[in-house]
């Protein structure tokens, strides 16, 4: 998740609250597509099939799996301005207090850098996935620093491939999130920060509407531009236990 910045999440919050959906969605594409790939893995899932969103913070999946049923686990401990209250588990992702091969399918959405072992964890659910399970991961690639100091890594496709094939899990699909131009976007609203304190305050509400807004709806717009996703913001996966 992004770093929180009082001024910042202002900012972000009056934006969900004047624009519309789609617009938010082109100005964070890296939230809109964690937001459409969840939603589009709960709906391939049968009803009633146990869900376990592994490192669920505020599970704020919960919504998306109403015909399932949805356990969300965390240790609690990631930043400390979150509410845990909705957690139905508090537990340690290297040793998850769940049967083996007990989860039909499993997410784990922008958790994995923040473990001191990732290899170990992708194990851990691999061990809790039945037989035929899917799982979603979702992993940054370029990205600030987040929710210190339980901040320790970043993710390449290849360090992906070596984690899921040790473990014994095959990826059905590893695609970037968004390119260079979606990097650039994302930046730029970051850009902001550094006019939220004493007299550069005032140039703020006359930057913001071309860093916030304009200069990351036309890097929307221009990703298809870079066509290898070297620049990746992170990745999203699905692999299956065999």
């Amino acid at each position: 998740m992004p770093p929180r910045d009082d001024l910042l999440n202002k900012l972000q919050t009056l934006a969900h609250r004047l624009l519309p959906a789609f617009l938010l969605d082109r100005l964070d594409p890296w939230e809109g597509t964690i937001a459409a790939e969840v939603e589009r893995f709960a709906r391939s899932l049968p009803a009633d099939l146990l869900v376990l969103d592994a490192g669920a913070g505020e599970a704020r999946f919960r919504r998306d799996f109403e015909r399932q049923r949805y356990v969300a686990v965390d240790n609690g401990v990631g930043d400390s301005s979150w509410d845990y209250s909705q957690l139905d588990v508090v537990g340690d992702l290297l040793d998850l207090p769940l049967a083996d091969g007990c989860c039909g399918a499993l997410l784990n959405i922008v958790v994995l850098e923040h473990t001191a072992e990732p290899h170990r964890v992708i194990r851990e659910l691999g061990r809790v996935l039945a037989a035929g399970g899917r799982m979603l991961l979702v992993v940054p690639l370029i990205w600030e620093l987040h929710q210190t100091p339980h901040d320790y890594f970043r993710f390449t496709r290849y360090g992906l491939e070596h984690m899921l094939s040790t473990a014994g899990l095959r990826i059905s699909r590893l695609a970037p999130v968004g390119g260079f131009f979606w990097l650039v976007g994302r930046y730029s609203f970051y850009f902001l920060k550094f006019w939220r304190k004493g007299f550069r305050v005032v140039f703020l509400p006359f930057l913001a509407p071309l860093f916030g807004i304009l200069i990351p709806l036309l890097c929307y717009y221009l990703d298809p531009l870079d066509r290898t996703g070297d620049y990746s913001l992170g990745y999203v996966c699905e692999a299956r236990k065999p």
